[in-house]
């Protein structure tokens, strides 16, 4: 029988519902069960793929080439289960869902209506495809008392009628702020939420409350009793120094043991939280420190390098060292010339990926740096495109090159795709047409070139990596920036598409069309970060 938990939020934002969803989901993994995540994200667009980066955050992109929510990002992370396009769904999505039907009549004529079908849409969305698994958790967004959330709340109400409450539970994620000058912290928050949540007919079985300190037992009687559930199911959620402390903090705390209880299974006992106590360890008592420079353009908002920094993390993790960021805006090295200045404390540089030509020179200067001193390098996506065009111009003799991304060009060492393989089936494009989803979006396999420094870190000349662009290395300049130095030692399997270039002669300079981010977990970084980091770690040795 699967289970479903249904994780809300109250009182404020950016509580943090996706990693405690995702550390529930690591605990009952830890204790054997089989689990899967899902997100209900309450905004009309139709995915978060034609949202600015400062509007969201990142895209995570799913092996099915879904663009998705960030959260997604965290539950692999903690799960290491790949998320589907199924596992995220949007009001929008609904929406266009359920018009497109009812202009091909399927309702027959009938007036179309929030409910039933709107709510009936979500139902089928949250239970679609969960047979074979013990726990669902499904986290929606928002926070309780938003109007944009009213028909995903509906929905989870009727359902937990539809399968019973035997097979359904509510946890509710609320703020417990302290007040210094009362000295106490204050649950008045949690109540008036929690009030909220029980006014569109939802009773909350688990208060999950976050705090910087332990809840005293006086408040923790006193939420018990105005939000009708046990004192036991009001859990702290800590503040802690790394997110991956979570499920052991959860499970102090008595997370797991609660839902279990709640489901009538075995609750006794501890679950195997082996891996992420050597994570945590592996974090807090580092041997060394490398210093990663990252050359991005939208470091005003961290969020949208989000999985791009906890892979970093997991390179570290790998090295037994400590990674230092230095978030630097593109953009700052086109108004100074004394670049050395800026990267002169770097152990290695990353050119991340992004979209427009704003900062993209900045990204160039960055680039020549790191392969002039010898500082090792990634280029991801965008990054990699730049490290083509400084490789042309500054030693190919084309200093005309760019990217058609940019405008016209009379030397394209960029340029849009128009057509791709996916499989069997050929993908094509046309200028001007509509932007979401028309990327090259999730998985697709490489080829490495054997004897590559890239099919040595790997340890194998096939891999399959998650991408998401619209323009590519011009594979007629290949030949050219060749004789320079520059390897193309990955390629699509059909030879046409460039993936991976690289400097032999350099330490460890890589270019990579493709996000590995993606696909790193702490418990197994990403071979490009964890080598990445290494020879960071091996520059800071040597100097």
């Amino acid at each position: 029988m699967t289970r479903f938990v249904f994780i809300t939020g109250g009182v404020v934002s950016s509580l943090g519902k996706g990693i405690a969803s995702a550390a529930l989901a690591a605990l009952l993994q830890a204790r054997g069960y089989k689990v899967r995540m899902r997100k209900l994200d309450p905004y009309l667009n139709v995915d978060p793929g034609t949202m600015s980066p400062y509007q969201h955050g990142e895209v995570f992109i799913t092996d099915d080439g879904a663009e998705t929510d960030l959260d997604l990002g965290h539950y692999e992370r903690f799960t290491g289960v790949h998320a589907r396009r199924a596992d995220n769904t949007t009001t929008g999505r609904i929406y266009s869902d359920v018009i497109a039907r009812e202009r091909r009549g399927d309702y027959l004529g009938g007036t179309v209506q929030v409910i039933p079908h709107i709510t009936d849409a979500i139902k089928d969305v949250v239970v679609a495809g969960t047979e074979d698994y013990d726990f669902v958790l499904v986290e929606i967004g928002g926070t309780v008392g938003d109007i944009e959330s009213l028909p995903f709340l509906e929905a989870i109400r009727q359902l937990r009628n539809d399968l019973g409450h035997s097979q359904t539970m509510c946890v509710h994620l609320t703020l417990l702020p302290y007040i210094p000058s009362a000295g106490e912290l204050k649950t008045k928050p949690t109540q008036h939420s929690v009030k909220e949540l029980q006014n569109v007919g939802i009773q909350p079985q688990v208060l999950l409350c976050r705090s910087d300190r332990p809840i005293p037992e006086n408040e923790r009687r006193k939420i018990a009793n105005f939000c009708n559930v046990r004192p036991e199911a009001v859990i702290a959620a800590l503040d802690v120094d790394t997110i991956y402390a979570c499920p052991i903090s959860y499970h102090n705390e008595g997370m797991d043991r609660e839902v279990l209880r709640y489901f009538g299974l075995p609750f006794e006992g501890s679950p195997d939280l082996t891996r992420w106590e050597k994570i945590v360890h592996a974090i807090r008592e580092p041997e060394g420190e490398v210093n990663v420079a990252v050359v991005g353009k939208y470091t005003a908002l961290l969020d949208s390098y989000k999985s791009l920094a906890e892979a970093l993390l997991h390179g570290g993790i790998a090295n037994n060292v400590r990674v230092k960021l230095d978030w630097i805006e593109s953009e700052e090295f086109e108004k100074t010339a004394d670049i050395a200045e800026r990267l002169k404390d770097a152990d290695a540089i990353l050119v991340p990926g992004g979209f427009g030509e704003r900062g993209a020179e900045g990204k160039v200067q960055a680039v020549r740096y790191a392969r002039e001193n010898g500082i090792p390098f990634l280029g991801i996506c965008f990054g990699m495109q730049m490290a083509v065009i400084e490789c042309a111009r500054s030693l190919a003799g084309l200093p005309k090159a760019s990217s058609t991304e940019f405008g016209p060009t009379s030397e394209p060492l960029v340029g849009l795709m128009t057509e791709w393989a996916n499989g069997n089936e050929l993908m094509r494009r046309r200028e001007g047409g509509d932007l979401g989803g028309t990327m090259r979006l999730g998985a697709f396999p490489a080829k490495l070139a054997p004897g590559s420094r890239v099919a040595e870190i790997y340890g194998k000349t096939e891999v399959r990596e998650r991408h998401r662009h619209r323009w590519e290395v011009n594979l007629h300049y290949k030949d050219r920036l060749e004789k320079t130095g520059l390897r193309f030692s990955g390629m699509s399997p059909d030879g046409v598409l460039p993936e991976v270039v690289e400097y032999p002669d350099h330490p460890w300079f890589i270019g990579v069309q493709y996000h590995p981010e993606l696909l790193s977990k702490p418990f197994d970084p990403h071979p490009l970060f964890a080598g990445f980091i290494g020879a960071a770690r091996k520059r800071t040795e040597s100097k």
